[in-house]
């Protein structure tokens, strides 16, 4: 099997990640790390030796495959010019900063034969890939996601940086077209949303709500799914899942609470959730979810197929993300303040939703799973 060649566009922190790994790998060769700040380049270029460069354009014809870790205002330009050269992609989340930059990426990739894969990690961590197997449909999803404020990624605030990583995981799930959403939040370091709230309404009757904060004193990644199959509770920190479901007895409907003699309930106070509620707990040893991620991307590139995360679910994801922002920046706060600034918020007065973010309305592209 010959060797890809690929390139890193990006030498931050993620783009020094995704050069290591891919450096550690046989079956390819890292020709290039991109960057215009010369001290990032040069120390990435050299702990992987690999050239460091400047700027993208002189790899079109030089390389295989790329992966994008720069800033998200620089994804379409770069990732436009790698497609139209025939180049496969891997971009980081979120993958532009428009739903008319997103089409054009995914009709590029679409006319050029070329993957567009999405870097929605989360995807393959094992303890939600569990709960998609086994879930069903879901009914309603409780999602939180906090962290410390890490002074990364502060071009965009906590929804585009923390909170779509559970939007994508909740269409992933759901695949239902949205049918309403409302949000709120509010800034505490500068002119981005660093506390956020959402709750998204799907016709298929689903509700799912989402809280994320980049401000918080510790870390928490954790989902929470019901379904008529029962309830998942996931931990992505700690790859474990504990999933609940119901006794025959409860799905039939034949539990008859009043019905109860004075021994039946002395009993099913001891012995309710062991014997109607059975869990089932599992954890998943330690995986490597960005080498997951990247061997799910070269191997898409080899089979000719589509990757787990494609241009249209980073699309649909962004595209959810913009929904929330609008509904963010038209919050109001007593009538005293109204965007972004809210409690515990220094007064910035109005911050406007950036125009590029401006989407419509979205539609899930996902066909719903048949029954059974």
């Amino acid at each position: 099997m010959s060797k890809l060649r690929l390139a890193v566009v990006g030498a931050g922190r993620l783009g020094g990640f995704h050069a290591h790994k891919l450096t550690a790998r046989n079956d390819v060769e890292l020709l290039a790390v991109v960057d215009p700040a010369v001290e990032n380049r040069c120390r990435v270029a050299a702990e992987c030796r690999a050239e460091p460069l400047a700027d993208h354009t002189g790899l079109l014809d030089r390389v295989d495959a790329a992966v994008i870790a720069a800033p998200t205002c620089l994804h379409y330009r770069i990732a436009r010019d790698f497609l139209e050269a025939g180049v496969h992609l891997l971009v980081e989340k979120p993958l532009c900063a428009t739903r008319g930059e997103a089409d054009e990426l995914v009709s590029a990739a679409r006319r050029t034969k070329t993957v567009l894969q999405v870097g929605h990690v989360e995807r393959f961590n094992p303890a939600f890939r569990a709960t998609a197997d086994e879930i069903g449909e879901p009914k309603y999803i409780d999602a939180v996601r906090a962290s410390v404020f890490t002074f990364r990624s502060t071009d965009i605030g906590v929804v585009l940086d923390v909170m779509i990583h559970d939007i994508d995981l909740i269409l992933s799930l759901v695949r239902s077209p949205l049918r309403k959403v409302d949000a709120l939040g509010f800034s505490v370091v500068g002119g981005h949303e660093d506390v956020a709230n959402a709750r998204l309404e799907f016709e298929s009757g689903c509700v799912a709500n989402l809280s994320a904060s980049r401000v918080s004193d510790g870390q928490v990644r954790r989902m929470q799914v019901w379904s008529s199959a029962g309830y998942a509770d996931i931990d992505f920190a700690a790859r474990d899942v504990k999933f609940v479901r119901p006794s025959e007895t409860l799905r039939r409907r034949s539990f008859d609470v009043n019905g109860l003699t004075p021994e039946q309930l002395a009993h099913c106070r001891e012995h309710f959730a062991a014997e109607h509620l059975p869990q089932d707990c599992r954890s998943f040893d330690a995986v490597d979810a960005l080498v997951l991620e990247q061997d799910d991307f070269l191997d898409s590139i080899r089979a000719g197929r589509q990757p787990l995360v494609n241009g249209e679910a980073g699309r649909d994801a962004m595209t959810v993300a913009a929904q929330i922002l609008a509904k963010i920046d038209a919050h109001c706060w007593n009538g005293a303040y109204d965007g972004l600034a809210g409690p515990m918020a220094k007064d910035y007065g109005r911050i406007p939703l950036a125009p590029q973010l401006g989407m419509p309305p979205f539609k899930q592209t996902i066909p719903r799973k048949k029954a059974g």
